[in-house]
């Protein structure tokens, strides 16, 4: 048998794997992807370990409805700066 992947190797190959055609990234819900992991790791959870891998910046959340999307760096959009597009308009 071989041997189990670790939460990287994971969370890499699930992006990789789940995304459809023409997107970068995965919903964590929509894809399956929370569920998954769950039955991978015996009830480990995916939310705990997806913020810390994105804290050490192995992969990149972006909050979306009903969840998040993950990315690997390489393939994450640019974040928004909504505050900074406001000022912007404003002429501030």
């Amino acid at each position: 048998m071989s041997e189990k992947m670790n939460h990287v190797e994971f969370v890499k190959k699930a992006i990789i794997s789940l995304r459809k055609d023409g997107y970068k990234g995965i919903h964590t819900v929509y894809s399956g992807f929370n569920e998954a992991f769950k039955k991978y790791f015996e009830g480990e959870n995916p939310v705990e370990v997806t913020k810390r891998l994105a804290d050490e910046g192995k992969i990149i959340l972006r909050p979306v409805k009903g969840g998040v999307m993950i990315y690997l760096p390489e393939d994450a959009p640019p974040q928004a700066t909504r505050g900074g597009d406001a000022l912007k308009k404003m002429g501030l």
